[in-house]
């Protein structure tokens, strides 16, 4: 078992990196996946998120608003409040599933993608004040310049319809105000193990994905890290 853990600021191309990863045959878990299927109605997230931030993140359908609620946590200054109640349990669940895997595939690379891996105050349930250094074997960082990390968030959140001037600026501030509650690029670097620069292509990326698998796969193999 070789646990890597994969992250990124906001449009820097880490879910992009994970899906090559995981054509290569690593299990792939993703904490905003996890932290989705969490926040279904009925869950215990749900419950706990809809109390403290009310029913202006809760949908008609009674789905949470996910937008409402990312807008109000940053807007107002409430990320790390929300981070509170949904990262505990997102790592618990992410354990879980690690063990899951061990015990199928005990040679297994899995590779846990989060955007917040630097900056989660938070751990395992149970082991609240464990630092993110004991839950990965290694960390890769994928890094991108901020006018392309805003630009790709600009072009997700518009999937694909022309965008006006103001709707786009509005768009812009979001990206900006998201990055302004990360760790920069240059202070995560020095924590990482590999760094891959995703200021170009698809292909570009996927090559530094096939330099690096070759040596996870001997490092799952032989049971050691590089």
């Amino acid at each position: 078992m070789f646990r890597i853990g994969l992250t990124g600021g906001l449009g820097s191309g880490k879910s992009t990196a994970a899906r090559l990863f995981a054509a290569r045959g690593a299990y792939v878990l993703s904490s905003d996946d996890i932290a989705r299927e969490m926040m279904r109605p009925g869950e215990p997230i749900y419950n706990v998120i809809a109390e403290a931030f009310g029913a202006c993140v809760v949908c008609e359908d009674g789905a949470l608003d996910r937008r409402a609620l990312a807008r109000i946590a940053f807007a107002e200054g409430r990320v790390e409040e929300l981070n509170a109640l949904v990262h505990p349990a997102v790592i618990t669940r992410q354990a879980e599933l690690v063990r899951e895997i061990a015990a199928k595939d005990p040679h297994a690379i899995v590779i846990i993608e989060s955007a917040l891996l630097f900056e989660t105050k938070h751990g395992e349930r149970g082991r609240e004040h464990e630092s993110w250094r004991s839950r990965f074997d290694l960390v890769i960082l994928v890094v991108a310049d901020e006018g392309i990390k805003i630009e790709r968030y600009v072009q997700r959140a518009a999937a694909g319809s022309a965008l006006g001037h103001e709707r786009r600026c509005e768009l812009e501030a979001e990206a900006r105000l998201r990055l302004a509650q990360q760790i920069p690029d240059e202070k995560k670097k020095p924590l990482a193990d590999f760094v891959l620069e995703n200021n170009g292509t698809v292909e570009e990326l996927k090559l530094q994905v096939e330099e690096l698998w070759p040596l996870f796969q001997f490092a799952a193999t032989a049971g050691q890290d590089r």
